[in-house]
């Protein structure tokens, strides 16, 4: 398994040519195992969307439900364990709560990270794929 940063979630359901060679490598690799994406991605796409950071092509709930149906993909939902080990991740780790909660998951479930965001990749208990 695969964890999916929520901008690479949202580039992956846009077909974002911003997303890497390897990224897209990562996904279709897992598109036949699975492909996490922590429910906390869906709370930043609707703050996203809310504060008009993000235009979607139809309303967000349409949107939400037609993100669900790609190859593979699992939400993730936030555990107790996942939420402990969000505030106590190794070393120096950015005030995102939802970065905090995405890297805990990832951490958690054993699995890399794929991620464009500089300070996901300099966090160095995570693997990423960038």
């Amino acid at each position: 398994m695969i964890v999916l940063d929520t901008h690479i979630w949202v580039w992956w359901v846009h077909g974002d040519k911003r997303l890497s060679n390897a990224q897209v490598e990562a996904i279709k690799s897992n598109e036949s195992n699975e492909i996490g994406v922590s429910v906390i991605s869906f709370w930043e796409v609707a703050k996203l969307v809310e504060h008009q950071r993000l235009e979607l092509p139809c309303a967000l709930d349409e949107w939400m439900e037609q993100a669900l149906i790609y190859p593979g993909l699992r939400v993730i939902h936030l555990t107790p364990e996942i939420a402990i080990e969000s505030c106590r991740l190794p070393g120096t780790f950015h005030r995102d709560p939802a970065d905090q909660i995405i890297a805990a998951t990832a951490r958690i479930h054993g699995c890399s990270l794929v991620t464009s965001d500089g300070k996901l990749l300099a966090y160095p208990f995570i693997p990423t794929i960038e």
